[in-house]
C-alpha cells in the first residue's frame, strides 16, 4: 500500500484525497508521530487521541483562512505535520527547532499560541468579532478544547460571552476524561452522564445559548466529516461534543494515559519505555516536596495540599494517595486554587498550594488581593521555577522572583538543595505570620541522602559558603551549586567568596553590609529575569544605603528564552558556567 502522508505537505494536498482514503492517512499520521516521539521525546498521548479530528478539521475547513485554535497546544502535533512542518518535525522541542506548541511566528496555520490552557474560546471569539467588524461573515472560527481545559474559569468566561453573540464560532469539545492527570470536578461528572445518557434534561451548553451537537465518536472519520460539514452552514455559536481516547493507537499509551502524556523515549513497536539506569540518583525536587508534605501532614493535622490539575507533575499525588481527605486537585483553576487556600488559611488550616511557577502568573491578582493584602499564611510551593527546557517560553518559570518580590507581606525563598527545601517546608508549617513562596526547579537535587531530620530556619538569613578576599558571589537558589563547581575549577579561587541568599525577601541586610564592606566586587547570580529580580534587590539595597560598589548581575535578559535543553538555554541566557567563569577571571 503506497503512503499517502508522503504526498501531503499542506492542507490543500489533503483535500485531494477521497474521504475513504482518510482512515489510511490517520494510521500513517499516527505511526509518524509515534516513530519520531519514540526517539526525540515530547508529548504523545494527546496528539494520538485527535488524529482523526485533526484530519477532518483540515479536510472540511479552509485553513489558514478559516481560523483553528488548539487548546491545550500539546494536541497539535498532527496539525503541525499536516501544515508544512512534516519534514522538520524531528526538530520538535529542540534548540532552533519547531516549538512543541502552536506558535504564531512559526506558521500562518498557528493562528494563536496555546502553551497554557483554557484561552482558546476567548481568542477565537475575538477573531470572530474582528471578522464581523470588517464584514467578513463567511470565515469559520473553530476552537478545539479539552474537557479538562473547558472546566477552567477563563473558558467559562469565554462561553458566557460567546452565548450572547452572533459570532460564527464552533467549539469542539474534545472529551477524553483526562488532561495530564484524570479530569476532576462536577463538570467531569456531568460530561460522563451525557456520554452515558443519564444527564438531567437540561443541557448546560444549550443553557448558555450554544447550538449543541453530540456526543459523537471522535475516531469515526465519516461521522466527523458529516457533522463538521453540516456545522459549516449553521451560523452563530455552536458546540460539537466529541469523544476520543487519549493515546489512541498505541496500546501502552491507551492503558497508561498519565505516563504516556509525555513518556520520554520508548520502543515505537511495543510502547515499552526505555529502561532507566539503575545508578542511584538524587531525587527530583517535586518528589522531595511530595514526600515531605506527607511526612509533615502525618504529624500536623492542620496541613492540607492543593494543586490545580498537576497531582502527578507536582507529586502531590503522594498525599492524595495516603491522606486523600486533605489533598485537593481543583482542576485547571489557578485562581480558585489560590483563593481556596486563602479561605483555608483564614479559618486555621495550613495550606500548601503547589502550582508551577509559570501557572501562578494566571492567579496574580489572587496572590495580591486574597492572600498578601490580608496577610494570610498560605505556603506557595512553586514547582518548575527557572528554565524548564523543551517546553519553552510558555513554561519557563523565570518571572516569579520579579513578580513576587514587589508584593508586600510576602516572603520569597529558593532552596539551594533539597535539604533546604525540606527545612523551609518544616519551618513554614510551624507557623508564620506571613505568606511565603518557595520556588524550586524541575529536575534532580544534589543529595542521595536527603531524608534527614528537618531543622527550623531563621527567616531572612543568608549563608556564607566560602570566605574570600576580593570578589563576593551572591547566589539565589540551586544555581548556587553551579557557583560551587566554578570555584572548584578556578585557580586563585581563594580570592572569591560565595554566599547563598535563599531569601530574596526579606534580605539579610546585616550580611550584605558585611559583604559590601569586605569585598571590592559583588556578583549576583539567579535563574530568573534580571529586571526586578534578586540582583535588582541587591542594587536597591546598595542605593538605599549610599554604597558605591562594582556590582555585576547575572540574570536572564529582557527577552523570551526559546525551547531546548536546559544547559543550552542557560548558555543562551548568559547564565551558564563558562560565561560566569570568564567574567570572574577578567576581574581576578
Amino acid at each position: 500500500m503506497s503512503s499517502l502522508l508522503d504526498h501531503i505537505n499542506l492542507p490543500k494536498d489533503l483535500k485531494k484525497l477521497k474521504p475513504k482514503q482518510l482512515p489510511q492517512l490517520a494510521q500513517e499520521l499516527r505511526d509518524f508521530i509515534i516513530d519520531i516521539v519514540a526517539t526525540k521525546e515530547g508529548h504523545l498521548g494527546a496528539s494520538l487521541g485527535v488524529v482523526e479530528l485533526t484530519i477532518a478539521l483540515h479536510y472540511v475547513f479552509d485553513t489558514p483562512y478559516d481560523k483553528l485554535i488548539w487548546d491545550v497546544g500539546h494536541q497539535a502535533y498532527g496539525h503541525k505535520i499536516l501544515t508544512g512542518r512534516k519534514d522538520i518535525f524531528h526538530t520538535n522541542r529542540q534548540l532552533n527547532g519547531i516549538s512543541g506548541f502552536p506558535k504564531r511566528e512559526e506558521s500562518m496555520y498557528d493562528v494563536f499560541g496555546t502553551g497554557h490552557s483554557s484561552t482558546s474560546i476567548s481568542a477565537i471569539l475575538g477573531m470572530a468579532i474582528s471578522a464581523q467588524q470588517r464584514g467578513d461573515g463567511k470565515l469559520q472560527h473553530v476552537a478545539i478544547i479539552g474537557d479538562a481545559s473547558i472546566a477552567s474559569g477563563m473558558a467559562f468566561e469565554g462561553l458566557n460571552h460567546l452565548g450572547v453573540t452572533k459570532a460564527n464560532v464552533l467549539i469542539v469539545l474534545n472529551d477524553n476524561a483526562i488532561g495530564i492527570d484524570p479530569s476532576v470536578g462536577a463538570l467531569k461528572k456531568y460530561l460522563t452522564n451525557v456520554k452515558k445518557g443519564t444527564a438531567k434534561d437540561e443541557n448546560i451548553f444549550e443553557c448558555l445559548n450554544l447550538n449543541y451537537t453530540g456526543p459523537i465518536d471522535g475516531h469515526d472519520m465519516d461521522k466527523l466529516l458529516n457533522e463538521l460539514e453540516r456545522l459549516k452552514s449553521v451560523h452563530g455559536p455552536k458546540l460539537l461534543h466529541v469523544i476520543t481516547k487519549k493515546g489512541k493507537g498505541l496500546q501502552k499509551a491507551e492503558e497508561n494515559q498519565v505516563t504516556y502524556h509525555a513518556p520520554g523515549k520508548f520502543d515505537k513497536l511495543t510502547g515499552e519505555l526505555e529502561k532507566k539506569s539503575f545508578e542511584k540518583l538524587p531525587p527530583k525536587y517535586q518528589d522531595v516536596f511530595g514526600r515531605t508534605i506527607v511526612e509533615l501532614a502525618r504529624k500536623n493535622k492542620h496541613i492540607v495540599g492543593i494543586t490545580p490539575a498537576m497531582p502527578t507533575g507536582s507529586s502531590l499525588k503522594f498525599m492524595m494517595e495516603e491522606i486523600p481527605e486533605r489533598a485537593f486537585d481543583v482542576g485547571i483553576a489557578e485562581q480558585h486554587a489560590v483563593t481556596l487556600a486563602a479561605g483555608m488559611a483564614a479559618d486555621g488550616l495550613l495550606p500548601f498550594c503547589n502550582i508551577y511557577s509559570t501557572f501562578l502568573q494566571r492567579a496574580y491578582d489572587q496572590v495580591i488581593h486574597d492572600v498578601a493584602l490580608q496577610n494570610l499564611p498560605v505556603i506557595f510551593c512553586l514547582d518548575r521555577a527557572g528554565l524548564v527546557g523543551e517546553d519553552g517560553p510558555t513554561h519557563h518559570g523565570v518571572f516569579d522572583i520579579a513578580y513576587l518580590r514587589c508584593i508586600p507581606n510576602l516572603i520569597l525563598f529558593s532552596p539551594i538543595n533539597e535539604i533546604a527545601l525540606r527545612n523551609i517546608m518544616y519551618t513554614a508549617q510551624l507557623g508564620l505570620n506571613n505568606p511565603i513562596a518557595i520556588r524550586y526547579p524541575r529536575g534532580r537535587g544534589t543529595f542521595e541522602d536527603w531524608e534527614k531530620p528537618m531543622q527550623r530556619l531563621e527567616i531572612g538569613l543568608a549563608n556564607e559558603l566560602k570566605k574570600g578576599e576580593k570578589i563576593a558571589i551572591l547566589s539565589h537558589g540551586p544555581i548556587g551549586n553551579t557557583i560551587t563547581e566554578i570555584l572548584e575549577e578556578l585557580q586563585n579561587s581563594k580570592k572569591i567568596g560565595h554566599y547563598d541568599f535563599p531569601f530574596v525577601k526579606p534580605l539579610d541586610e546585616d550580611k550584605l553590609r558585611f559583604i559590601f564592606n569586605d569585598y571590592e566586587f559583588v556578583v549576583t547570580v539567579e535563574d530568573g529575569v534580571a529586571i526586578g529580580g534578586f540582583g535588582s534587590a541587591i542594587l536597591e539595597f546598595a542605593n538605599a544605603n549610599k554604597i558605591i560598589k562594582n556590582i555585576k548581575i547575572f540574570g536572564l535578559p529582557d527577552r523570551f528564552i526559546s525551547h531546548g535543553k536546559v544547559d543550552e538555554l542557560y548558555k543562551l541566557g548568559g547564565i551558564d558556567k563558562e560565561s560566569i567563569k570568564d567574567y570572574l577571571q577578567s576581574i581576578l
